[in-house]
Order: structure tokens, then C-alpha cells, then sequence
């Protein structure tokens, strides 16, 4: 068990490089089954989830070889089942993806119902109806979903009642070796679904119209094996923008597509904060308290709900009353108990939550209760006073590669810490 310990107050200079999109990443790796061939995946995060995928594509049959940390070759010529076993669903919520991608390798899937981070009820039906639409029988019996059809799937008009990145991925993954066009309307637009189509058209595919509300795939008999290189993470790159901002530093970040960052540097700029974007950086720039703004998240493109906490701890510190709206997921405000304990204020109210900008946090002993809100203690203590610990460092491993390196190298007085007894051990930051 480790912890992380930051001393705050520093403010951030220097660079840090964005790493490949975890949300991306989660979806190109199950979609190699689906080339029977040797793919070669290039800029990979190296995260938990991502070890986590690559675990169950072994099981599976896959043959792994590591070129790097971040590059990966995945020969899936020899994957010979079509199970995931309820020890690995469980881990993560992308797992589901591994349903899309086995249907269309073998025209069944077994898959444990998938786990995750919790902000409440997460069903999967849109990915029952978009597969179901393609011909498929799918039972949930015993926390399994099983999906099968008899003989192939046919291409179809699939509706989204809600906007899902997860359904519209998973459809994705399922039709693109179905006879004939399918056609996914009220699509999700995030830019980890464009890299998906991306990929899958190097392996062969006919996709059409990702980024838009509407995507038509028309299947093809075969795919194979090709070099790809992941997307930037959008997310990584607007947590150190919010860190450098709230921390009162001058941050330049590299490796990142400025036009995903779009509706996060709108807010920032709405704070006062100035943003300079070049081809494929951004510079934060942060002179004084930050202003008060109003969010509301939404699907791409609109503010991310990946980004809600993170922008809630700068706003804890901006002059007078801001209000955030969660438009996308119940129960993601459960990290506001844990904001508090920084000296917040912070009323929550349903989906909406009303913060009162304080003159400054202070540390304190918290934990990581989620992903994106353990990104969100980390950012909190590295604005305050005083020391902040925070547990549950498993969360944020899922999703941050060197994060604690990261923001050393950039100033912050940040280490990983083994939990042994009261007189804990420090360990490799690493």
C-alpha cells in the first residue's frame, strides 16, 4: 500500500509531456482481437487499465511483446477464447469493449458485467440495443452478459437514446466486419472515438463520419495487423492545466491537441487565466486568484465530466460564487466530503454543487475516491498549506502514467510514500 504526500505551496514552472489517451487506449487494445494479425501500438500510457487490458488479451490467447513501456506488439492470430472472467471485468468499465470486439472475431462474447469507478447506476442497454440491432441474442445471467447470433451479424440504423461514448465504441467494435451498413445516430463525438475509427480504418475498416452525430460503418470481410500511434490524452492534458493554473505557475504542455482542450481552455480563460496555444502545446500562464465561473458538463463537444473535479478545486479558490452543474453522471460529487477537508466551501445540492471561493486551502488527510477525483486531491494539496496525504492511490494510477515524476520535475514537493507503520518509508517516486 502506498500514499502520496504533498507539501503545498510551490508554484509550477517548467514542461510536462501529455501521455497517450488512457480512454483511447482502453478501446484500441480489445479492437486488436479483431485483426487476426499482428498490430504494433505505439504512444500507450503506462497505467493500470492499460496493464489490465493487456492481462486479458494474454488470457485470451494473445501473444504480447514489449517494445518499450509505451509501445506494444499484439499478435491476436492465436486468441482462441471468448471469455472474460468476472476477476478481470470487475476492475475496470472498459472491459465491456472486449464484448464488441469478440462478436466480431467470433460471433459470441461471455463477458462479466464491468466495474470501475462509481458515480452510480452505469447500465450498458444502449449496448444491448445497438447489438441486439446487428442480429445478436444477449442474456445477462449470474453478472454475465452473454451475446452471441447464428451465423453473422447484419448491418442496421441504431438510434442512441442518450448520448454514450461506451455504446457508441462498443457498436463500433461489433459491426465493422457485419455484411452491409450500419448507421449509429445521436453517436457520442469524444475525440477517443475518433482515434478508435482511426485505428480501425488502418486495420482495413469502412468508417465514416466519427466526431460527428452520426457515424455508418460498412463491414468488411477482413482486417489486419497495422502500426498506430494513440491519440494525446485530452483529460491528462486538462488536469496539468488546471494545476498549473490553480497553483499560480507558468506551465508549458507539450504533445496535446489544442482543439480538444477547446471547451476546457474557455473556462480557464473565463478565469482569468491566460492560455497560449501553439501546434501541439499549450502554455498556462497564472498571475493572482482565479475569477469565478459556472460549469456545466456535457458530452463532447462540451466540458468534460473527466474534468468536473479537477475544475471544482480551482473554483474553491476563485473570487465569489461559482456553480457546477453534472449533466452526465449521478453521484460524481462524492469527492466533495473529501474537499472539505481542505477547508472548502462547498454545497451540494443533487447534480449541482455551489463553491464559495476561499482565500486558501489547507492539507490535510484525504482520500482518492474515484480517478478523476483522486487528480483532484492532488491538485488541492498542492495549493495548500501545510502537508496533504492521500490514500487510495490506486484510483489515480489507473489513469495518470509518472504523475507523481511529472509534477516534480515542474516544481511540486510531491512523493509516493509506503504505508508500513506510523513512520511510514519513502520509496521510489517512480
Amino acid at each position: 500500500m502506498e500514499k502520496i504526500v504533498i507539501n503545498g505551496g510551490n508554484e509550477l514552472y517548467g514542461e510536462i509531456n501529455i501521455s497517450g489517451a488512457k480512454n483511447a487506449a482502453l478501446a484500441i487494445l480489445p479492437a486488436t482481437v479483431l485483426a487476426q494479425d499482428i498490430c504494433r501500438i505505439e504512444n500507450l500510457p503506462d497505467i493500470s487499465d492499460v496493464k489490465l487490458m493487456v492481462d486479458i488479451l494474454s488470457l485470451l490467447g494473445a501473444q504480447i511483446k514489449y517494445i518499450n513501456r509505451n509501445t506494444l506488439e499484439i499478435d491476436t492470430r492465436f486468441v482462441n477464447k471468448c471469455e472474460v472472467p468476472y476477476d478481470y471485468a470487475k476492475q475496470m468499465r472498459a472491459s465491456y469493449y472486449f464484448i464488441g470486439a469478440l462478436l466480431g472475431r467470433f460471433s459470441k462474447a461471455r463477458v462479466a458485467m464491468p466495474g470501475g469507478c462509481f458515480f452510480g447506476v452505469r447500465p450498458i442497454d444502449q449496448h444491448i440495443k445497438g447489438f441486439e440491432a446487428l442480429g445478436c441474442t444477449v442474456n445477462i445471467e449470474n453478472a454475465i452478459v452473454d451475446a452471441s447470433v447464428d451465423g453473422c451479424m447484419y448491418g442496421s440504423s441504431i438510434y442512441m437514446d442518450v448520448v454514450s461514448v461506451g455504446a457508441t465504441m462498443n457498436i463500433m467494435l461489433a459491426s465493422v466486419k457485419a455484411r452491409g451498413l450500419t448507421i449509429i445516430e445521436n453517436a457520442a463525438k469524444e475525440p477517443h472515438i475518433v482515434d478508435l475509427a482511426n485505428f480501425l480504418n488502418t486495420m482495413g475498416a469502412d468508417i465514416r463520419g466519427a466526431g460527428t452525430d452520426v457515424i455508418k460503418i460498412r463491414g468488411v470481410e477482413n482486417l489486419h495487423g497495422c502500426t498506430y500511434s494513440v491519440v494525446p490524452d485530452q483529460i491528462e492534458a486538462g488536469t496539468y492545466m488546471v494545476a498549473a493554473a490553480a497553483t499560480g505557475g507558468n506551465v508549458l504542455i507539450n504533445h496535446v491537441i489544442p482543439k480538444h482542450l477547446e471547451s476546457i481552455t474557455s473556462k480557464l480563460e473565463e478565469c482569468g487565466i491566460i492560455v497560449e496555444e501553439d501546434d501541439e502545446s499549450v502554455r498556462i500562464i497564472s498571475n493572482g486568484r482565479p475569477k469565478k465561473c459556472n460549469v456545466k458538463t456535457m458530452p463532447h463537444p462540451g466540458f468534460p465530466t473527466d474534468m468536473q473535479p479537477q475544475m471544482a478545486v480551482l473554483l474553491t479558490m476563485a473570487e465569489g460564487t461559482s456553480i457546477i452543474s453534472e449533466s452526465v453522471w449521478d453521484s460524481r460529487f462524492r469527492y466533495i466530503e473529501q474537499l472539505l477537508r481542505f477547508g472548502a466551501k462547498v454545497q451540494v445540492n443533487g447534480n449541482l454543487a455551489v463553491i464559495e471561493g476561499v482565500d486558501k486551502l489547507k492539507g490535510a488527510p484525504v482520500k482518492a475516491v474515484d480517478l478523476r477525483a483522486g487528480a483532484a486531491m492532488i491538485i488541492a494539496g498542492l495549493c495548500a498549506e501545510g502537508q496533504t496525504e492521500i490514500e487510495d492511490i490506486k484510483y489515480i494510477e489507473r489513469g495518470y502514467e509518472d504523475v507523481v515524476k511529472k509534477l516534480q520535475n515542474v516544481g511540486a514537493d510531491i512523493k509516493r510514500v509506503e504505508i508500513r507503520d506510523p513512520q511510514a518509508t519513502v520509496v521510489s517516486a517512480g
